[in-house]
């Protein structure tokens, strides 16, 4: 059993097709099947149910999938911190991420940890909606990203980091509605909005159509960051993390239905096919250990 062909299993179970596979992998489509064949010889079980001229994963391919791709991790995980103790990573990082602030996304301890441990990487962020961070992944365009979404994006490898709930915050002056009226009350009155495929717009939009409705969007803004300012000024509605949404009531500056919540996951994404490469499994490491929970601190620490 070798490590390229365990590679093979892995892609063309993922990608569900030879021929693409076999592309992924810059391989022809013999020297795959081949691969794949001295694998299941040497596991003794078929991986793949070829019967009726199509390929879908045997129920043993299904339960050993999960083992094999940790092995292609590890693998590639060795790889890259022998490469890191040698200092021969080197080149440009692309980094997607969401509109959101970067303490929350970390972004320092991310710069200040690649500094660290990869002297010489350099870490480009990008800034995109959800919707566009998970295509440009899924296709390779970017080689991996930060994004929050309510659902693993399919097509790609997601590795959750932590959960975040997001609350409706109105200006003071719809308080009333709240007294008086629910869910249709509250989708009529002026929302503000991301741009389309952005994650806050997905998660309102599917917020909104659980309940048969749609928010009256007044105004559509690409800065999610910064939607807290413009609840404040009296602008509109908007979804906001829980943090921001109940800072912001606790000071009075605008106030928080108690009914809505809505739950997503921040996560870090990369097309299958590259999830081997040194750099990326470098900085796969380094924000899985940013991400790492910490344990609390007891009284006899302080």
């Amino acid at each position: 059993m070798e490590i390229y062909q365990i590679r093979a299993f892995v892609t063309v179970a993922r990608l569900g097709n030879l021929t693409k596979a076999a592309e992924a992998l810059s391989l022809t489509q013999p020297a795959v099947t081949a691969q794949i064949k001295a694998l299941e010889q040497s596991l003794g079980v078929a991986l793949f149910d070829r019967s009726g001229g199509r390929l879908a994963l045997a129920k043993a391919g299904e339960v050993l999938l999960p083992t094999a791709e940790s092995l292609l991790v590890l693998g590639a995980q060795l790889k890259s911190e022998a490469q890191q103790l040698q200092g021969s990573l080197h080149g440009v990082v692309e980094l997607g991420v969401p509109s959101e602030m970067p303490d929350f996304l970390r972004l320092g301890e991310l710069a200040f940890a690649v500094n660290q441990r990869l002297p010489l990487v350099e870490l480009k962020t990008q800034t995109l909606p959800a919707a566009t961070l998970a295509e440009q992944v899924s296709t390779g365009r970017l080689p991996a990203a930060l994004t929050i979404a309510a659902n693993p994006p399919r097509g790609v490898l997601w590795l959750p980091l932590r959960s975040v709930r997001y609350r409706i915050a109105m200006p003071k002056e719809h308080a009333a509605v709240l007294k008086r009226g629910g869910w249709r009350e509250v989708a009529q009155l002026p929302w503000l909005d991301g741009p389309s495929g952005c994650h806050t717009h997905l998660l309102l939009r599917d917020m909104f159509e659980r309940h048969g409705l749609s928010p009256r969007i007044v105004m559509q803004h690409d800065d999610q960051a910064n939607l807290d300012a413009l609840v404040r000024a009296g602008a509109g509605c908007a979804l906001l993390r829980e943090e921001t949404a109940l800072a912001g009531a606790a000071s009075n500056d605008f106030i928080v239905w108690g009914q809505a919540r809505v739950d997503a996951m921040l996560g870090f994404i990369l097309p299958y096919e590259r999830a081997s490469e040194p750099a990326l499994v470098a900085l796969s490491s380094i924000i899985q250990t940013i991400w790492k929970p910490r344990a609390a601190i007891t009284p006899a620490q302080l």
